[in-house]
This record gives C-alpha cells, structure tokens and sequence, in this order.
C-alpha cells in the first residue's frame, strides 16, 4: 500500500467511524477505498470489520451517558445480536455475495420507512396497548425485536453497510425511548457484532494488517467526532440524516 494509499484508508476509516457512531453505513466509505488499493472483497470485507471495531467502542463511549439506565437492555440484545453476528460470518465464508444483493436494498428501504414513521407508529403501538389494558411497551421489545436483532446482525456480520439504520429501524419502532438513547444502544450492539464476526475471521481469512490499523486508527477518532456531533442533532435532524444516508446506501448498493 502507498503512502497516498495509506492517507486515503485512514481518511475513510475517520469517516466511517463518524458515521457510524452517528447512523451507520461507514462500510459504505471503507470499503470501496480497500477495493481500489488492489485488495481482494473478501479479505477488504473481513479486514474492514475487524478496523472498525475500535471505532464502534469509540462512539459507544461516546454515547456512555445515553447508555446509562439500559445495562439489561443492551445484554440481552447483545447476546442476542452476537449469535447472528456469527452466524452472518459463517454466511460470508460459505455464501455468494449475489445471495444478499436483492434483500438488502428492500431491508435498508424498510428500515428508512420505520425510521420516518417511528413517532407515529409508537404512539399508534401505545394507544393499542392501553386499549389492550397493558401500560407501556416491553422493556426490551419483546420477541419481535429479539428476532429482528438477529436476522439486522446476521447481515451485520456478513457485510455491515447500514446494519445501524436497520437496528435504529426496530429498535424505534418496538422500544419506547428517545432516539439518542436507542442511537446509544446501536453503537454498542454495533461493536458486539463486529467484534464477534472479526474473532471469527481471525481464526479462517486472511487479514491486510495494514488497512487494519489505518482504520482502527482513523474509526476511534471518527468515533468520537461522531458522538460529539450526533448527541447534538435533535431527533429530527437525526432522522433526516438516517434517512439521507441510508437512500445513499440503496442507491450505491443498486448502481454497483
């Protein structure tokens, strides 16, 4: 890799950490730059995974206030997204790549939809449950969202371009809580399931250390650019740039 090269996957491995702490979708930045320094898909998707887990630890720190108060939450629903995040690795290493290609544009496009109508869908979901005699919504979303967390982090595994606005999706839509606090929780699940696909990896892809390190690098600093900034975005903006990123996503996984 040259040293222009070098400049380029660490720039990128910023933008991706910021983006990911904010929305989502940094895959999106990372890795067509692995791509065009020479480097294999495979060995540019696991190398890109295992570079971004510093930057998901970044941004969850950064959201560490966000965070306090659903300890429970993020365990279960962590252990619930690591099983499928291991499970979308396994996928990667044994599936082609054409097997996702037209599901994951109509999933990111859901997800973009709940996104928008989360308000209105929430207080629909809560004025059924009072009718229904019940108070609130489950604390952790049920089984619906456990099930939606494993199929979101099995993808998240497999590749990872917009899992964060796939988690954000259901988690708004099943969770009653604030949209910076559920932003919180998808940095945290985020860093579950990259961790847990890059252990996997380690034991049977080859790696780029190189482009490892440089986005390690530049994802930990974009990590904290990017809770500085996102916990600072009121939940409309915030939804206007999921949604802004996640089109951006569709459209690039469409055209490629």
């Amino acid at each position: 890799m040259s040293v222009w090269e070098s400049v380029a996957v660490f720039a990128a491995g910023i933008g991706a950490g910021t983006i990911n702490t904010i929305v989502g979708s940094g895959t999106l930045i990372t890795f067509p730059v692995l791509l065009a320094t020479g480097l294999p898909p495979v060995t540019a998707n696991v190398s890109n995974t295992l570079g971004l887990v510093p930057g998901s630890l970044s941004g969850a720190f950064g959201y560490r206030r966000e965070l306090r108060g659903q300890r429970a939450r993020v365990l279960r629903l962590g252990a619930v997204s690591a099983v499928g995040g291991l499970a979308g690795a396994v996928l990667l290493l044994t599936l082609p790549s054409e097997s996702f290609d037209t599901i994951v544009p109509v999933l990111i496009g859901l997800a973009l939809v709940l996104v928008v109508l989360q308000p209105r869908l929430a207080a629909a979901l809560r004025r059924r449950r009072e009718a229904a005699g019940s108070d609130g919504a489950h604390p952790d979303g049920g089984p619906a969202l456990a099930g939606g967390m494993l199929l979101a982090s099995a993808y998240g595994g497999y590749f990872g371009a917009a899992q964060g606005v796939l988690y954000v999706g259901l988690m708004g839509l099943l969770l009653h809580e604030d949209l910076q606090r559920i932003n919180a929780v998808k940095n945290v699940i985020a860093a579950v399931v990259n961790g847990i696909a890059a252990v996997f990896f380690l034991f049977v892809a080859e790696f780029d250390w190189t482009a490892v390190l440089l986005i390690a690098a530049g994802s930990t600093l974009g990590g904290q650019i990017g809770a500085k900034v996102g916990r600072r975005l009121p939940p409309t903006v915030l939804r206007g740039v999921i949604v802004a990123v996640g089109t951006v996503a569709i459209a690039q996984m469409l055209l490629r």
